[in-house]
C-alpha cells in the first residue's frame, strides 16, 4: 500500500494517542471529519492498523522488573519449534518472543514484581517447558527507550 504525507501523518497521530477525536484529527491535518475517518477505515480495512489497545505503566502495576532470557532448544526439530512456541502463549509474564538466529533460538522479554518472582517463574514455568537446553537472562538496569511507534 503507498502512503501519502497525510496518511504517514495520520498515522503518527494515531499511534502518539489513538483515543483522538476524528475532529481533533482532522484540524491537525486540514481535512474534514469525513475524509480523516475514511482514511482510518481504509488503514484498518487494509490491515495496516490491526488493533487499538491501552498502554500501562509497568511501575504501577508493578510489573516493571524486566528480564531478557535467551532460550536455546535442545534440537530444530519442526515439533519442538511449534511445541515450544504453543506454551510460550500461555506464559503470561512474557511479553514478547521472538524467533531469532545465532547463538539462541529464541529471546524472551519478560515482566515480572522483581527478582524472587522471576526465580518463581523460572523455576514453575519456564523450565518445566519440553525441549529448553539452556536459558541466559539478563536484566533491565534502566529503559533508554520504549516506542511501539512506526514511523513510515
Amino acid at each position: 500500500m503507498d502512503f501519502d504525507d497525510i496518511d504517514k501523518k495520520l498515522l503518527l497521530f494515531l499511534q502518539e494517542d489513538s483515543k483522538q477525536t476524528t475532529k481533533e484529527l482532522s484540524y491537525k491535518l486540514g481535512l474534514s471529519v469525513t475524509a480523516i475517518y475514511e482514511r482510518i477505515k481504509k488503514l484498518e480495512n487494509n490491515g495496516v492498523i490491526s488493533k487499538y489497545v491501552a498502554l500501562l505503566d509497568k511501575q504501577k502495576i508493578n510489573r516493571d522488573f524486566i528480564v531478557l532470557c535467551h532460550i536455546k532448544l535442545v534440537q530444530h526439530k519442526k515439533e519442538y519449534v511449534l511445541h515450544f512456541e504453543k506454551e510460550i502463549m500461555n506464559l503470561h509474564e512474557v511479553t514478547e518472543c521472538f524467533h531469532v538466529s545465532g547463538d539462541y533460538d529464541y529471546i524472551l522479554k519478560i515482566g515480572v514484581r522483581d527478582i524472587a518472582d522471576y526465580r518463581n517463574f523460572m523455576l514453575t514455568k519456564l523450565t518445566a517447558l519440553q525441549h529448553i537446553a539452556s536459558t541466559q537472562s539478563s536484566f533491565m538496569i534502566s529503559e533508554v527507550k520504549n516506542t511501539t511507534a512506526i514511523v513510515l
